[in-house]
């Protein structure tokens, strides 16, 4: 490859510039090439409307894929989670790199973990996920929490426990880990109470489908585990017809016996946003070894949860 600088187009929060700027410090290693940084502002970053209203997180993600098509940018890099399921032809995932830990985190006044806050502590997120699983484990566990929906980055969303307005707010433990901040946790959540986001904690780095060289060189960045995990449970969210803020939670997992990793498993979950309803099922199968039993996986999970009524509990779904 040649010395010219590859661009690299990033959103412009402090999360999505750092987990930019580590992206390009390893393209540096693996290329040998100059990375630059080029920042866009997407429409999801300069509303102030709900996520739900404009058109859920792959808001973030349309100006990226758009300076890709004009050429503007070489390859792009987004949190996962954000990546509606359908991928446009002209674009490829050359590599999702290894990834974070994919745990949702409470960040709580006091120091207080999520089951030691008090009677009617007020909780911010600005997820429908989120909001169904915490009333769900609470009304489970005779707790009694108000969750209440708010927007903004994680300075933003911290400082509402700062200021006394909130009691707690929850976080993704990835874009902590990523700026830095993770010390400032004061809870981490289990998957078995709150299941992630389909995809949460990893990173997609896109590029055109005809730059063969450029997808070659940034394949180095795959983690092939990571990708078929990431693969089912965005099979099970794009099998669902949920937008990337539909109240789905999916995480896969590698069950291993001493040094071999032998299955995978999918855990999916969809409820009302008040935790009165759910449906949550788990499926177990050999490791996907392509894209496609990948896809299979979560195929056939959200199968068996549309058959226990899944549909109606997503309110509107995607299209």
């Amino acid at each position: 490859m040649s010395e010219k600088a590859l661009r690299l187009g990033t959103r412009r929060s402090k999360l999505a510039m750092a987990q930019s700027g580590q992206v390009a410090e390893t393209v540096r290693e693996v290329t040998g090439r100059p990375v630059e940084l080029v920042e866009i502002t997407t429409y999801g970053d300069v509303s102030r409307e709900a996520l739900a209203q404009i058109g859920g997180t792959g808001v973030f993600v349309t100006a990226l894929r758009d300076a890709l098509l004009k050429g503007e940018v070489d390859f792009a890099v987004h949190s996962l989670k954000d990546l509606p399921t359908a991928q446009p032809a002209e674009l490829v995932l050359a590599a999702i790199p290894e990834r974070e830990d994919p745990r949702d985190v409470i960040v709580a006044r006091d120091a207080l973990k999520f089951t030691d806050l008090p009677r009617g502590a007020r909780i911010g997120t600005g997820a429908p996920r989120r909001m169904a699983q915490l009333n769900a484990y609470a009304r489970a566990h005779g707790l009694d929490i108000e969750t209440v929906p708010i927007r903004g980055n994680v300075d933003t969303r911290i400082q509402y426990v700062r200021d006394g307005e909130l009691d707690a707010v929850v976080l993704a433990a990835a874009g902590l880990n990523r700026i830095g901040r993770i010390d400032e946790v004061t809870d981490f959540l289990s998957v078995d109470t709150v299941l992630p986001a389909p995809g949460q904690g990893a990173l997609a780095i896109e590029c055109a489908a005809d730059n063969a060289e450029l997808i070659a060189a940034l394949g180095e960045l795959d983690d092939p585990f990571t990708r078929a995990a990431v693969t089912a449970e965005r099979s099970l969210l794009a099998a669902l017809e949920a937008g990337c803020s539909a109240p789905v939670g999916a995480l896969a997992d590698l069950l291993a016996d001493g040094q071999f990793v032998q299955e995978m498993r999918l855990r999916g979950v969809v409820g009302t946003t008040d935790g009165t309803r759910m449906v949550q099922l788990s499926t177990t199968g050999p490791v996907p070894q392509t894209h496609d039993q990948a896809w299979a996986l979560g195929r056939e999970l959200a199968t068996e949860m549309l058959a226990q009524g899944a549909a109606g509990l997503m309110g509107e779904r995607a299209h």
